[in-house]
């Protein structure tokens, strides 16, 4: 194991720790510099094809606000966040002010060059979701098209790399789930698969094919070796009742101890919840977190948000919820 490797997991461990005992702070932010995205997915509702890079400058407050508010994680998402100019300057902010970076890509840009820049930035982990083995109208993001940018990931990166698969929301083979986490475990990355909605938001039942291979990816990722190769992407008790189309009875955290800032700078429960609480970051406070730690989410049962699931898991066994939000009202997209 690299020095960089047990540093990071030494870090991860603190802020494990630190969540435990303290629950005034956001373990994980998802953060947009950029809505712009080079492709376009027919279920994804998170790009456009003309935004600007949001000022480095105002990602660079954005990003301290967060740290001053005992942020443990930030990682990038949009849109397509390596099509922002300034990205290293904006993960080397994030290390700077004791925080784990991550970024969330479709994977095009990754060519060595870039990889062995984002190692010098500090990135800790990357994550890309491979949605099938050849490019079509539901999805661009093929193994095909990524699987040498796959390998430059296994030839360069010193950060930690996680593939996901998906099943539902329109993907026509199920079995390229199957194949691309074989892929990706062959390649010594840690793997995780998602039940995504279609383009209109709604989650429906996996056909006895999708979830015939749902099982089994998921066996394979509930394997020793994987788990201990990443703890979060390894929980996922919450897909089973998705994979059925049945909702999932737990306290979301969204607002808390996850936020999901847009390009504008406002904080929302997540990327499918935007306008909630819609409040401008610099304004948030450790009372807002406070709120929204206790306020139940009607959009909750049905949620397919695998990232907002897994963080709320550090709190499932305490704090019930039980106090109105601002926001009385959140209209379910899942």
């Amino acid at each position: 194991m690299s020095l960089s490797s047990v540093s990071r997991k030494a870090r991860s461990l603190r802020e494990f720790a630190r969540g435990l005992v303290h629950t005034a702070h956001p373990l994980l932010v998802q953060i947009v510099p950029i809505r712009k995205c080079n492709i376009d997915c027919g279920y994804c509702n998170e790009y456009d094809k003309v935004s600007p890079p949001v000022p480095t400058e105002a990602m660079l407050s954005r990003i301290d606000k967060l740290a001053d508010l005992g942020t443990s994680v930030v990682a990038f998402s949009g849109g397509e966040p390596m099509l922002h100019p300034d990205l290293d300057v904006l993960i080397r902010r994030i290390r700077s002010r004791g925080m784990m970076a991550g970024l969330i890509t479709n994977g095009y840009f990754l060519v060595p060059k870039r990889i062995e820049e984002l190692n010098a930035a500090g990135l800790d982990f990357l994550q890309i979701s491979i949605d099938n083995l050849e490019p079509d109208e539901v999805s661009k993001k093929s193994l095909r098209l990524l699987d040498k940018k796959l390998q430059h990931l296994h030839d360069h990166a010193t950060f930690d790399v996680n593939i996901n698969s998906v099943l539902g929301g329109g993907i026509k083979n199920p079995e390229d789930a199957r194949t691309i986490n074989t892929r990706a475990r062959e390649l010594g990355f840690s793997t995780s698969i998602g039940i995504i909605h279609d383009g209109s938001g709604r989650l429906k039942p996996l056909a006895p094919l999708e979830r015939k291979v749902f099982d089994e990816v998921s066996t394979a990722i509930s394997g020793a070796g994987q788990v201990l190769k990443n703890l979060y992407s390894g929980i996922r008790s919450f897909q089973d009742n998705l994979a059925d189309g049945q909702p999932n009875e737990w306290r979301c955290r969204a607002g808390a101890r996850y936020l999901y800032i847009c390009e504008e700078g406002l904080v929302h429960y997540c990327s499918q919840q935007r306008g909630y609480p819609g409040v401008p970051l610099e304004s948030y406070t450790i009372a807002d977190i406070r709120r929204e730690f206790s306020t139940p989410k009607s959009c909750a049962p049905y949620c397919t948000v695998g990232c907002v699931h897994r963080v709320s898991t550090m709190d499932f066994w305490r704090s019930p919820q039980a106090v109105v939000s601002h926001q009385s009202s959140v209209v379910s997209h899942d």
